[in-house]
């Protein structure tokens, strides 16, 4: 029974490494990292236009550092991953991310940063009396709608805090603008719920790990590797549409305006 299910995992592997993304309309690129058994793998989840969420590939790392995730991303591509009428990349700040974005998708990519993230890195430098306050004004910044008056109030904090503490100060103004796009695309009310955060990654990643936790002994990453796969194909077919998909063609549009994509004539 052993060997029949790594025969048929392997396979599951296969299908899952090789499968061709040109069928999909995709309108938002996810990217985590998840440590599973002391190894991390990043991976990649694709939102369609419809609002569907397709699993896409992923990557074994020591850390989220760019040449590994440049690899993952240029796979994608051979793969027939379309990204030229502009993507939304949803990820947490890691560096390693960004620049594995900019490098291999360029100016085709807006990013936008965890506003979760953000938020629990200012406040990870604050007194257990400031966490609970400035955990509030943060939150209710970033729930107002409107790009400019969410980043006046954002820039209000940063004053504040400039007087109480330095380093939240500084980690609250770095990155901010990338933690905004949404709200300069003028889409925080309609999919800022699907898209502010990596809540979508992160709820398939809790999924995965309770997939997996029974495995008690990894014999290498390539078992490790037809794990993950099944598992995460199994997951996909079980996931609901994103919340308010009917709104994401107002994305795509909105996203070929902030980037500058001219729209394809249709003869």
């Amino acid at each position: 029974m052993s060997r029949l299910f790594s025969k048929e995992a392997e396979k599951a592997l296969k299908v899952f490494e090789t499968r061709d993304l040109s069928n999909y309309d995709f309108t938002v690129l996810i990217i985590d990292g998840k440590y599973f058994s002391k190894q991390q793998i990043v991976h990649a989840v694709g939102i369609t236009s419809t609002g569907l969420k397709i699993m896409l590939g992923f990557v074994h790392t020591a850390t989220e550092n760019s040449q590994a995730i440049k690899g993952l991303l240029k796979n994608l591509i051979e793969r027939n991953f379309s990204f030229e009428e502009g993507i939304l990349v949803v990820s947490d700040g890691s560096k390693g991310i960004r620049k594995a974005v900019d490098e291999v998708l360029g100016q085709k990519a807006a990013i936008q940063r965890c506003q979760w993230h953000k938020r629990e890195n200012v406040i990870s430098y604050l007194s257990d009396r400031d966490k609970e306050l400035y955990k509030g004004k943060i939150q209710r910044a970033y729930e107002d709608p409107v790009y400019e008056t969410a980043r006046a109030r954002m820039m209000e904090i940063y004053e504040e805090l400039k007087t109480i503490n330095r380093s939240a100060a500084n980690s609250l103004l770095e990155g901010l603008e990338e933690t905004l796009t949404i709200h300069r695309l003028g889409l925080r009310e309609e999919l800022g719920k699907s898209f502010c955060t990596t809540n979508i990654i992160e709820n398939i990643n809790s999924q995965l790990s309770r997939n997996l936790i029974n495995v008690k002994r990894w014999r290498d990453t390539q078992m490790q590797a037809r794990w993950v796969a099944i598992s995460l194909l199994d997951i996909e077919q079980n996931m609901n549409r994103v919340r308010n998909y009917e709104k994401l063609h107002l994305l795509k549009d909105a996203l070929k305006l902030l980037l500058k994509i001219e729209r394809k004539n249709v003869a």
